[in-house]
Parts: structure tokens; sequence; C-alpha cells
């Protein structure tokens, strides 16, 4: 491709052959009008991750350099940028929304943004297992990504331009833009309501049922994927020995961008994507000290084993009635793909 005046566009400045010499594409995986070429699965103290080097056919001449990598939630992601910091680097999670509280109005992760297309999952699952021992890595963050200043969460234009089109034909949109999924009581997990026709069909509606490890999650796990009733959306529902949550929800749209994320969103409540661990931790340093968490109020329980950062949710994920459902149709053995 490069050979037949294809360039490969890196953030930083880095030379396009020294970057593919280190970082050799081994995988190619397809999806609608995309191909992405996987370097081996390799990790540094915080992430296992991939560089990914994306083409479109839309246009031809250009290959742009990512970097893939894993989330707790089991779900695989394209960083959208990076900033380093004297105790590490913050990895950027894609578009933000403005959010109020206690009179303070700062901007916050919609990390979903983010989410790979749940179609490769499993693919780049079996990818990363290809080998026995991943290499540690801590330069191909800064090849990869393009770096922000500290202060800046907010992802550049070349993340968030295909999403602001995308929002200009709301017909293309799953239930318009509108959430498709919400709590209509704050802090009650019981209160989960849908838009008609996006619940997730456990009868007629599996998709596919992929075998996982996870030492957070305990070992094995069991991660399904699974269509709205109205085919409109898809559900990536993840069941360990002890959890069961919802890991990703997305649009069936086949538009990706360069990033290989969809640009079409399915709008969930926040707390509908709790995985089964979430951040929830003193911060010993600030004076007082502040508490630091992602779980709803009241719901956060014991520390993990694995990580002491985060806390158990179920609390809160054995309370949410679709949750429920699905953990009782997981353990009967009844979530069977049947879609071919």
């Amino acid at each position: 491709m490069l050979a037949a005046g294809g360039k490969l566009i890196l953030p930083n400045g880095h030379r396009p052959n020294a970057v593919l010499k280190k970082y050799a594409p081994r995988y190619r995986l397809r999806l609608f009008d995309t191909t992405f070429y996987l370097s081996r699965v390799l990790q540094n103290e915080d992430i296992r991750f991939f560089v990914a080097y994306l083409a479109q056919a839309h246009a031809p001449k250009k290959v742009y350099a990512r970097l893939f990598y894993k989330d707790i939630s089991l779900i695989w992601r394209a960083a959208s940028h990076y900033a380093s910091f004297e105790t590490g680097v913050w990895i950027g999670k894609g578009a933000v929304i403005s959010v109020k509280e206690r009179g303070v109005e700062y901007l916050e992760s919609v990390e979903s943004t983010t989410d790979l297309p749940l179609e490769i999952q499993t693919a780049l699952e079996t990818c990363a297992h290809r080998l026995k021992t991943i290499p540690y890595d801590t330069t191909a963050i800064g090849i990869a990504l393009r770096r922000a200043p500290r202060q800046r969460i907010e992802p550049y234009n070349d993340f968030m331009t295909p999403r602001t089109r995308a929002a200009q034909d709301p017909g293309r949109l799953p239930n318009r833009g509108r959430r498709v999924a919400w709590f209509r009581r704050a802090n009650d997990p019981t209160s989960l309501r849908f838009a008609a026709g996006f619940e997730p069909d456990f009868s007629a509606g599996v998709w596919e049922r992929a075998a996982l490890t996870s030492s957070l999650y305990g070992g094995p796990v069991t991660r399904y994927r699974i269509l709205s009733r109205n085919r409109q959306i898809q559900y990536s529902l993840v069941a360990s020995a002890r959890h069961h949550f919802v890991a990703a929800v997305q649009s069936v749209d086949d538009r990706l961008s360069s990033f290989g994320v969809r640009v079409a969103d399915a709008v969930v409540d926040e707390h509908l994507l709790l995985p089964g661990y979430d951040y929830h931790f003193e911060d010993e340093v600030a004076d007082p000290p502040r508490l630091h968490s992602q779980i709803p109020s009241g719901f956060a329980g014991a520390q993990s084993l694995n990580d002491a950062s985060r806390a158990d949710t179920s609390r809160w994920l054995n309370q949410v009635p679709m949750l429920r459902e699905f953990a009782k149709r997981h353990r009967s053995g009844r979530l069977v793909p049947t879609i071919d």
C-alpha cells in the first residue's frame, strides 16, 4: 500500500519505516470499509495493547496509526490521545460532556465513544492470546497517539469531526439520538427503562457467545453479543462467577471513523455500563483526603483483591432487572446463538 503511494500518518512526526520495523503488522481484520492491521500484542504497567494501522476504502491513500487497548470492562478501545505526568501516562477516552456538580462545571469523558466495534472484539481477543509471553513496551503510546497538554481531556478534531457529521443525520442515529435506556429515578437500579424496541432480545437475538479469562473477574468469563428487539442496537453482556454486567451498547451502523470506532452512538445512562469492579478509592495525598468513585453512592462493595483502586459493584448490578434476567438465562444455559 505504501509502495503504491499511500501515506502512513503518524501523530508526532516519527519516521514511518522505523515505526513499521519496530511495530510490524501481524494480523489483518476487515469490517465494513475498514481494514485493521495489528502489531503483536504488547503491554506496559497499566494496559495491554496493539499498535494498529487503519485503512479505509473511501480514503485509499491514507493509513492511520492508532493504539487499541483493553479496558476493565473487557472491551477493546481505541485511545483518542494521551498526556504525560510525573506519575505516568493518561490515555484519552474520547468525546466529553459538560457536567455540573456542587456548583462546579467540568468536562467528563464519555468512554464508550472509544469502544471498538463489537463485531471485532472476539477477533482482537484471539490475536491478543497468540503470544505466551507479552513484551513490555513504554514507547508505543508516544508513537501511535497524539500528545496533548496535561489539562486537555477533550479529543482533537480528527476524532470529533466524523461524530459531528453523523449527528447532523438524526435519522441514522438509534432513537434519533435520544436515550435508548435510562434509570427513571436517581440512585435506584430497579428503575431501568428502555425506549420501545431497544431492550436486549434474550430469546431470539443472541448473535455471539465467546469464552474469555480474566484475573480481575476470577478466571473464566462468558461474553455475549445480543441484538435489541428492533435490531437497531447491540449489547455486549459479560457473565463471570459473581458478576453480570453490560460492557457496551452500540448501534449496528456501518460508519467507522479513522480510529476504527462507530460515529453513531446508542445513548444510554452511564450507570447501565457499570463494570463488575469500578474506581472507588480514597486519595490520601489530598488535604483533606478525597473519595474518588464512579460507583453510585451507597453501592460500593469490597475492594478488589487484584486492584485496590476498584470496588465491587454487585450491590448495584444485582438489582438491575435486565441484568437479573440475563444472569438467570445465562445460568440456565438458555443464551444460545441463533443468528447466522
